[in-house]
């Protein structure tokens, strides 16, 4: 208790990310989101207000498990249309000063050579402000669409994604030396931009990629974007303590969350990572009035907009599992599929400790789908944050737009004061994000026991 809380705004570039068929609120705006100025005023009201980063999630296929079709998806709302979160970054990042940037991108469709290059241009133009969400994504229909068959199979795809993560280290911190650029006149008098002998071919041939030159761009002011990622199932969580600072973990209630979260340290320590550096944070929402009462009375209006069976499209989407054909009072239990395992996996009895039904699990009725829920006052949902931070042993949270721009809007207003008067928000942000993040390293680059630094 005590240390700052990891505070980000939570996303998508659609119609509707976690806040299933609150779209139909009157006055919600994601409808917006195809426009400019939706995003750089989204941007400014967190960079504002003191927010560590805005975070954006992404998917690259059709949400069509459940009934085996889209038209599901379509219909509700659910992650679609959806557009790339990618291109929005420049133009959120001229229009603050300190906010940090998350961005979502597949290690199974990318390559890295190109990825390394897109990554440390942004990083340039948020002079040191970007983060890389590391996926290899779920979707069946991303694959088909994407040149394969079917989908890489589960563990398979982590395999390729380790040695993705090697190359674009190799490209960021290998390639060209820190002092490369001379852009002058050397002391022979020779005017030159680039030293050659300062810059180097990285030689990768590997199993799944050959990746034989040099990077093509100068370091960025951070060389390696802060590393996010969500993996919690027994292959994730092993790729997440080897790679990622910032982990978006998953639990049934904060019993289980404290599991997956010491899990992953105690793997990080035998990566030969120091435990304690890592970071977790989980998705909340937050509904909040002036007083309990008003708290209660817009749970319930936003409640009354909120769409169980939305929350069942995506779910069936992320575990690759069509519960389309099932009952929402079923027994929840895992099956192995080549889609999310551990979002699945959380509710099985075996791992949790009880029996959650698809609709306790999907939707319960205290919240809003999967991610966890604060309701009251400032001073109670400040409880409860600090309460749900200490019992899951997390170190932040991923906010959700419940309903846009008004979650946000009475969030900073009401709770945000009172977290600061409890000296949980930091006082400034660092200069880059991950100085943001982890002030105690006072560095913009990886930790010096990050793999990064070994390959």
């Amino acid at each position: 208790m005590g240390q700052h809380i990891i505070l980000n705004g939570f996303t998508m570039a659609t119609v509707s990310h976690l806040n299933y068929g609150l779209w139909r609120h009157p006055a919600d705006q994601t409808y917006r989101y195809k426009d400019i100025i939706y995003w750089t005023e989204l941007a400014r009201t967190l960079d504002d207000a003191g927010f560590d980063a805005l975070f954006i999630a992404d998917a690259l296929g059709q949400i069509d498990v459940y009934g085996n079709s889209p038209d599901a998806a379509l219909k509700h709302g659910i992650q679609s249309p959806l557009i790339d979160p990618v291109l929005l970054v420049s133009a959120m990042a001229a229009a603050t000063t300190s906010l940090g940037f998350g961005i979502t991108l597949s290690t199974t469709y990318e390559h890295p050579y190109l990825l390394a290059r897109k990554l440390t241009t942004l990083d340039h133009l948020t002079k040191g402000r970007l983060g890389w969400n590391i996926v290899t994504s779920q979707q069946e229909s991303a694959a088909r669409n994407l040149g394969l068959d079917h989908q890489i199979p589960h563990d398979e795809r982590y395999d390729r994604a380790d040695e993705f993560m090697d190359i674009v280290y190799k490209l960021w911190l290998k390639s060209w030396e820190e002092d490369a650029v001379i852009r002058g006149q050397t002391a022979s008098g020779e005017w030159i931009y680039t030293d050659p002998a300062k810059v180097h071919p990285i030689r990768h041939d590997g199993q799944y990629y050959r990746v034989p030159d040099g990077h093509t761009a100068e370091p960025s002011p951070q060389r390696v974007p802060v590393l996010l990622q969500a993996g919690a199932s027994a292959r994730g969580g092993a790729f997440a303590a080897r790679h990622a600072e910032v982990i978006f973990v998953v639990g049934a209630g904060a019993e289980g969350t404290r599991k997956n979260v010491r899990r992953i340290r105690e793997e990080a320590a035998r990566e030969g990572r120091d435990p304690d550096s890592l970071r977790f944070i989980c998705a909340a929402a937050v509904v909040v009035g002036e007083t309990e009462e008003e708290a209660i009375r817009k749970f319930a209006e936003y409640k009354a907009f909120y769409d169980a069976t939305g929350s069942l499209i995506h779910y069936s989407s992320m575990t690759g599992v069509d519960f389309s054909k099932n009952q929402t009072d079923e027994v929840l239990t895992y099956r192995p599929t080549e889609a999310s395992q551990s979002v699945l996996e959380q509710f099985d009895p075996a791992i949790s400790g009880r029996s959650w039904t698809i609709a306790e699990a999907t939707s319960p009725a205290e919240g809003f789908g999967r991610a966890k829920t604060f309701v009251g006052s400032p001073e109670t949902v400040a409880d409860q944050i600090e309460l749900w931070l200490e019992e899951s042993e997390t170190d932040g949270l991923n906010l959700i737009q419940l309903v846009n721009p008004d979650s946000y809007n009475d969030f900073i207003r009401l709770v945000l004061p009172e977290l600061k008067r409890r000296g949980r928000i930091r006082p400034k942000p660092g200069k880059t994000l991950r100085e943001s993040l982890f002030p105690q390293n006072a560095s913009a680059h990886p930790s010096a026991d990050h793999p990064a630094w070994r390959c």
